[in-house]
């Protein structure tokens, strides 16, 4: 009887190959684990990776629209001169008022020191919230034109109308996002007539 039991399986074996593939599932099904974990910390790791990138994006956005704001301050600022009397005072930089440097110095605005406290910059007068700290500029007198004749004055064209001086300011801002680590500087020329 074990002879015609053993004639028995060796038929079935040849014939449905399963005595060959003994182990194989559980081979197989290992693999299949293995690769869906793998796949899943890289949708893990990518999914991270977007994260910081979006958080880094709102803070550089933030930053840029806290230095807008500090530009509008700084541009207030000057509207409310009406002489260059304080920018040529002996305590002006530490205004954060400058004039320009000469040929061969260094650019005022990359001389100030926008982490230092006393960094010799105007602080914007505009509270934004959601920013780590509020925006920070400098004024620079670039130079005065001075025209005798407006010669785009399309009302009164071909007339005299006096001597106009225009002073010319270049504006630069730093701007602080979300967190300290996100940082922008934006420059603006604005004009006006004195």
């Amino acid at each position: 009887m074990d002879n015609a039991a053993t004639k028995f399986t060796d038929y079935r074996c040849r014939r449905n190959l399963q005595c060959a593939q003994q182990g194989m599932a559980l081979f197989v099904s290992l693999a299949m684990l293995l690769i869906l974990t793998v796949l899943g910390l890289a949708s893990v790791q990518t999914t991270t990776m977007q994260e910081q990138m979006a958080r880094n994006s709102r803070d550089t956005n933030i930053a840029f629209l806290a230095a807008e704001s500090g530009l509008a301050d700084a541009e207030a600022l000057i509207e409310t001169k009406n002489t260059m009397a304080d920018f040529n005072a002996a305590d002006a930089n530490d205004k954060g008022l400058y004039l320009e440097a000469g040929f061969a110095a260094p650019t005022n605005w990359s001389a100030v020191q926008w982490d230092d406290a006393n960094g010799k910059y105007e602080t914007a007068a505009t509270n934004l919230a959601g920013t780590a700290e509020q925006p920070k500029y400098i004024v620079e007198h670039v130079k005065t034109i001075i025209a005798d004749e407006d010669r785009l004055n399309l009302e009164n064209i071909g007339q005299d109308i006096g001597t106009s001086t225009s002073q010319i300011f270049r504006i630069t801002v730093y701007g602080t996002g979300g967190s300290n680590d996100a940082h922008v500087m934006i420059q603006s020329t604005y004009g006006k007539q004195f």
